[in-house]
């Protein structure tokens, strides 16, 4: 189970990467994710750990981008409600006190930037991978799996008002 505000954005890792290779792929996303949130969220973040399963969701929003390409895949970002909000509003710089439009368009926009710095980690210059175009979900319990068999990274980050994480799963 997550615990309350928490996040996750989903990632899965190329199966010709050496152990070595993850670590700095996964450094990668970590050092987007912050600087994503410092730049444009305007909230310093921390990571809090790393982890390859999360169970199921609860009260929780989830924005996400597929991958397609020489890299096929999900990359999710998994917010609980609290934590959204708190997110929205120092995005768009307004009171949010709701899951509304603004939190899923905020939410998704998120997904789409990680997505686009995850293409270029993944592919030179990111000409190989083609990006979906965002989409959200949001329920009081759901679970997030592909029926593939994949990889899966999940990095949890702190904001201080709560947690998210950021997951990518990749097709073995």
């Amino acid at each position: 189970m997550i615990p309350r505000g928490l996040g996750i954005i989903f990632f899965r890792w190329p199966e010709t990467t050496s152990k070595e290779g993850c670590v700095s792929i996964e450094e990668k996303v970590i050092g987007s994710t912050k600087e994503i949130f410092s730049s444009m969220v305007m909230m310093e973040i921390s990571v809090k750990r790393v982890m390859d399963y999360s169970g199921p969701l609860n009260n929780t929003i989830t924005g996400m981008v597929g991958l397609a390409g020489i890299y096929r895949g999900v990359l999710a970002i998994h917010i609980p409600y609290p934590v959204a909000m708190a997110i929205t509003a120092s995005f768009l710089g307004m009171d949010v006190d709701e899951i509304n439009e603004d939190v899923h368009d905020a939410i998704g926009e998120l997904a789409n930037m990680l997505g686009g710095n995850v293409k270029t980690i993944l592919s030179e210059k990111g000409r190989d991978i083609e990006l979906s175009l965002p989409s959200t979900i949001s329920g009081s319990e759901y679970s997030f799996q592909l029926d593939k068999e994949v990889d899966t990274v999940i990095i949890e980050f702190d904001t201080g008002q709560g947690q998210f994480m950021v997951e990518m799963v990749l097709e073995k």
